[in-house]
């Protein structure tokens, strides 16, 4: 098999992404990881978290094919508009993020990059910039000409995929119709097997309301929409538990027989994945041709430059990353 490459987004540039790259170089990755960043931006971060970290440049047409060794870090160089201090939000450096990212994405289409993983990006500064975004997701659905992806997020023995993401509650029962549940459905479905490498994923669905609408007396979403998709998506092979209870699903009894959760809303599978792994859980684009994965956290703009920070998330993005591109690659 050939060696892979990773490609690494350090994200807003005043936040704690640059200082999640440096640290982590301190250790050997089992592959080559590319920082496509500002080099000026990670040797000042450096200086100011007191880390003697070697920055070797790299570049598209001289890719490594190698580990970088402890305490160093490849860079694909990606100039910053201005400079960047930690904290200090800069709106002409919002072009400077979406150049990294573009720059990772066109990458692993291209085939340079077998996947990214990105710290996170302070939307509200890239929007002030005057640049329409909403998240890294609809980016890079947009890059790679992706009608639909799904969010997943991860930690070690969970993963809870979503139906919708960031709606208001009030519209989330009118945005469950059996055309997204199917796509949905069929996209979590493929990337268990396509990307994780499990023959015959079987996955637990949860029910919109309370007590999975308790045969219509809380609600009929269950009964007229979810249970018959649920069905003729079962009659395509696919292995669908439910729906069921969410108040119930995230127990042992039923979690340590299934590969993933798919929840109807952001806040009923999210919260218990965090509560389980937060700090260790990883953020997954699915449906996209390329792998991506992400912390679960923010910017942390207050902790940027102190060194008062925890790599967990990131460790476990680029260790989700590594499995899911073995994966393929064995499938391939």
């Amino acid at each position: 098999m050939k060696p892979l490459r990773f490609a690494l987004t350090p994200g807003e540039p005043a936040g704690i992404g640059p200082d999640l790259c440096l640290l982590l170089s301190r250790s050997v990755q089992p592959h080559p990881l590319i920082a496509i960043a500002s080099r000026s931006l990670l040797k000042q971060r450096a200086a100011e978290l007191g880390l003697a970290i070697r920055l070797v440049e790299v570049t598209p047409q001289d890719l490594p094919s190698a580990p970088a060794a402890a305490g160093s870090l490849y860079v694909w160089d990606t100039p910053l508009r201005v400079p960047a201090n930690p904290g200090q939000l800069a709106p002409p450096n919002a072009a400077y993020v979406l150049e990294t990212l573009t720059r990772a994405g066109q990458g692993c289409l291209d085939g340079h990059f077998d996947g990214m993983i990105t710290a996170p990006v302070h939307k509200g500064v890239i929007n002030e910039a005057g640049i329409p975004f909403s998240g890294h997701t609809e980016f890079l659905a947009e890059l790679t000409a992706t009608r639909q992806v799904v969010m997943m997020l991860a930690t070690r023995g969970l993963r809870v995929a979503l139906v919708t993401t960031h709606l208001p509650l009030k519209d989330v029962a009118t945005a469950i119709t059996p055309e997204r549940l199917q796509r949905v459905s069929r996209i979590l479905h493929a990337d268990l097997v396509n990307k994780f490498g499990i023959a015959r994923p079987r996955i637990l669905v949860c029910g919109l309301n309370p007590h999975a609408g308790e045969g219509g007396h809380l609600g009929r979403e269950e009964l007229d929409v979810i249970e018959p998709t649920l069905e003729g998506l079962r009659a395509e092979g696919l292995d669908l538990i439910g729906p069921l209870p969410a108040d119930t699903l995230f127990t042992p009894k039923h979690l340590d027989h299934c590969d993933a959760v798919l929840a109807m809303y952001h806040d009923q599978g999210l919260p218990v994945l965090k509560y389980k792994g937060f700090g260790a859980a990883v953020n997954v684009t699915l449906g996209l041709p390329i792998i991506r994965t992400s912390v679960d956290h923010g910017t942390a703009l207050d902790l940027a430059g102190t060194g008062r920070i925890d790599c967990g998330s990131l460790e476990v993005a680029l260790e989700t990353a590594y499995q899911m591109a073995t994966a393929q690659q064995r499938i391939d």
